[in-house]
């Protein structure tokens, strides 16, 4: 039920999911808070190139599909069918 003629503009904001440092919000700050409790609590600085090497692929699989992040999490989430 569309009247012709009349259009509405949607602002860009509405639709894109929030980013932060190029990946989506979540898990960048999961990301943050597990290489800070690593690094300052067990002193092991192992957890830093682990996790901004997750932060890079993070990033780049969302500049070629913004909404990777919930369907990563979906598809974990989704139980196994028919014992495979």
């Amino acid at each position: 039920m569309s009247t012709p003629g009349y259009q509405i503009t949607i602002h860009s904001s509405l639709t894109t999911p929030l980013l932060a440092a190029g990946a989506p919000r979540t898990f960048t700050l999961l990301n943050a808070t597990f290489a800070a409790a690593v690094t300052l609590g067990l002193h092991s600085f192992y957890a830093l190139p682990i996790c901004a090497i997750a932060q890079i692929v993070m990033a780049t699989l969302t500049k070629k599909d913004a909404y990777c992040g919930p369907v990563i999490l979906r598809h974990l989430k989704q139980k196994n069918f028919y014992g495979v």
